[in-house]
């Protein structure tokens, strides 16, 4: 599997079934999204929302290291999608 088909696999597993919808990922104006991805990349909680559940970091530190870029790189893809629709 190729690493854009892992993070669109992710993506979709947010979405259908975590359910993170538009309308929940909406609410994250002040770059959660960005700053979870930037913990799945470095495994520093310095960079990890803290209005976030502990869950989330423990299944992230869980996952090998292929799996938890492929969560970075779906949040980030959903920080796009949050963009482009408070743009329109």
């Amino acid at each position: 599997m190729t690493g854009i088909t892992k993070i669109q696999k992710e993506r979709k597993d947010h979405l259908t079934k975590h359910g993170y919808t538009a309308e929940h990922d909406d609410q994250y104006t002040k770059e959660e999204l960005l700053d979870a991805a930037l913990f799945c990349i470095t495994g520093d909680m310095s960079n990890a929302p803290v209005s976030w559940h502990d869950e989330f970091y423990r299944k992230v530190f869980r996952k090998c290291r292929v799996d938890q870029l492929a969560v970075a790189g779906a949040l980030i893809a959903a920080e796009i999608d949050r963009l482009q629709r408070a743009d329109a």
